[in-house]
């Protein structure tokens, strides 16, 4: 039977756990840590290794692993937790949690993930730094609102030049990436065709949630985050809510969605259904951001540009 290897990651340690061996190893989060883990990981002839999505640490690792044909699964950080409660493990330490990786894998089956290309990897980087400029300049533009001093308002100025200049500069680069795949160009032509998906949203689309266009569309609205989950027990019947999912691909969706209320007719007409038959305004926006994106998965499914059919 194939070993199952769970792993967590930090900063400066891998710190891993066999299965079917019961032994725990760790390695140093570098390059040559790394070579010391794929060692031990082809002595144990491992079918799967699982570790969480952790940002900029696990990066290293997933490359590592895709490079070397590793198969590998890569979990939400909330799940696995939710997971080691389920078991009664309460203790959180590095080693515990690769242990309870491990097991998860094992006794949830789960399966082998499709190795993200790096070029996505790159694209989430971009994607990641344009976020952050974002945030910088939603602050320069507040503090000039309150700040009466020359030369702070000199300084803030000269910052928010900059950082338009840097967002420039990084749409520019994102979009010569995306252009030098056919394939991710074509899918950037077909989601942009769709009314109120600007580019930034598209290279949003693309970045967040690469699976678009290869799963049904109720699996893009879980996925997505944007699909009602029911919440019912015996005569008790619950408000339906959303929950989980891709929060930055949700999060982009949002202005989209307004977007499309405001200048298309059939979105206004089916978002004023819904508030008439009772549904709160952020309930009906969100049908709205649901049916972008089952668009949008049907678009790519089929390759074909938006056109009045799919209104």
């Amino acid at each position: 039977m194939n070993d199952t290897i769970g792993i967590d990651v930090s900063k400066d340690w891998l710190d891993a756990y066999s299965m079917a061996r019961a032994e725990h190893r760790q390695f140093a989060n570098d390059g040559r840590g790394l070579r010391a883990l794929h060692r031990w990981i082809e002595i144990s002839s491992a079918g799967l290794v699982v570790f969480e999505a952790s940002g900029v640490y696990h990066r290293r690792l997933e490359n590592s692993l895709s490079e070397g044909a590793v198969p590998y699964s890569k979990v939400n950080p909330r799940q696995a937790r939710r997971f080691a409660e389920a078991t009664g493990t309460l203790a959180k330490t590095d080693r515990v949690d690769a242990a309870i990786l491990a097991k998860m894998g094992t006794i949830l089956q789960l399966e082998p993930q499709a190795p993200k290309a790096e070029y996505l990897n790159i694209l989430r980087e971009m994607m990641t730094a344009r976020r952050g400029l974002i945030k910088d300049r939603v602050t320069v533009r507040t503090r000039m609102q309150t700040t009466t001093q020359k030369l702070l308002k000199r300084q803030l100025k000269e910052r928010l030049t900059q950082v338009e200049k840097h967002l420039d500069q990084i749409d520019k680069a994102i979009l010569e990436l995306v252009a030098q795949d056919a394939q991710l160009m074509a899918q950037f032509d077909i989601l942009t065709s769709i009314p109120g998906i600007s580019t930034v949203t598209a290279f949003s689309m693309l970045i967040e949630m690469p699976e678009l266009g290869t799963m049904s569309g109720k699996q893009a609205a879980c996925l997505a985050g944007l699909a009602p989950i029911s919440r019912q027990s015996g005569k008790w019947q619950g408000k339906e809510r959303i929950q989980g999912g891709r929060a930055f691909f949700r999060r982009a969706m949002y202005m989209p969605a307004l977007c499309v209320i405001r200048h298309d007719l059939s979105a206004k007409r089916k978002y004023d259904q819904l508030v008439k038959a009772g549904k709160p305004p952020k309930v009906a926006l969100t049908a709205i951001m649901r049916k972008l994106v089952v668009v949008a998965n049907a678009l790519l499914r089929d390759g074909r540009k938006w056109s009045e059919d799919y209104a």
